[in-house]
């Protein structure tokens, strides 16, 4: 399966320019089967994104839905949703056939004062495509292995009870949006290497570039890393299904997750 990440450049506050910068990229990009933009890719991340959120099927779902089937593509990415006082940072996930499926970022960023304007999601969630097990995560979820741990939903109650042969993978891909700062770059890749080690999965980890309006500074750093914690190379590169599971057979380490 191929899989592109834009590391895109965001237009402080204007949903429409972003749109179309990342349909432009779209259409620009080697054709793959999921096409990847950062976190809040409409607004940016920062004080006024609450102001910017969209209903559920506002405009920046419709567009998604349009460029899956134009491109036929997965498409990824994360905006702002309000659903009655809350707000969210909603990962979406559009299928070329117009369906989808969303997560709720789990960790808003309380240093940045997110947690004070956007809801935290409280649901994991894993989807499929093409046979791929997804798990789908926004930026400083990466910092949390055990909400990432691979088999969390099929793992409950097996501790101690001596029953590891029952254990499982929830996923094969953990896919991440990110708005993640060029001062903490080296916390980024190692934490994105860490991630596809310790749960035996690829990680595709999409950041932004470019400076926002607060004086943010992004380098991007996206990376397509295997399960062993090897960088592929660029922004778009072949997952191989068949390598993750004769890897995972040799070297069953979940069988012994705590």
């Amino acid at each position: 399966m191929d899989i592109t990440l834009y590391q895109q450049d965001i237009i402080w506050g204007d949903p429409e320019g972003n749109r179309s910068r990342a349909e432009a990229a779209m259409a620009a990009a080697p054709r793959s089967d999921i096409f990847v933009v950062p976190e809040t890719f409409t607004t940016g991340f920062g004080d006024h994104m609450a102001s910017l959120a969209e209903p559920p099927d506002g405009p920046t779902l419709q567009w998604a839905r349009r460029m899956a089937g134009l491109y036929g593509v997965l498409f990824v990415g994360t905006w702002i949703v309000r659903e009655g006082d809350r707000c969210y940072n909603r990962l979406h996930w559009v299928y070329p056939d117009g369906s989808f499926g969303h997560y709720d970022k789990a960790h808003t960023f309380r240093v940045s004062g997110e947690a004070d304007q956007i809801s935290r999601g409280t649901a994991r969630a894993v989807f499929e495509y093409k046979g791929w097990r997804i798990r789908p995560a926004v930026c400083y979820d990466l910092r949390f292995p055990k909400w990432l741990r691979n088999g969390s939903t099929t793992q409950e109650g097996l501790s101690g009870s001596g029953d590891s042969g029952s254990r499982t993978m929830d996923y094969d891909l953990l896919l991440v949006c990110a708005n993640w700062p060029a001062s903490r770059r080296e916390a980024w890749s190692t934490l994105v290497k860490a991630r596809a080690i310790e749960n035996l999965c690829y990680v595709a980890a999409c950041n932004r570039t470019g400076t926002d309006a607060e004086g943010g500074i992004y380098s991007g750093d996206s990376a397509i890393v295997d399960y062993k914690g090897f960088p592929l190379t660029g922004t778009t590169a072949t997952l191989d299904k068949d390598r993750l599971d004769t890897f995972r057979q040799k070297w069953p380490f979940y069988l012994d997750f705590d």
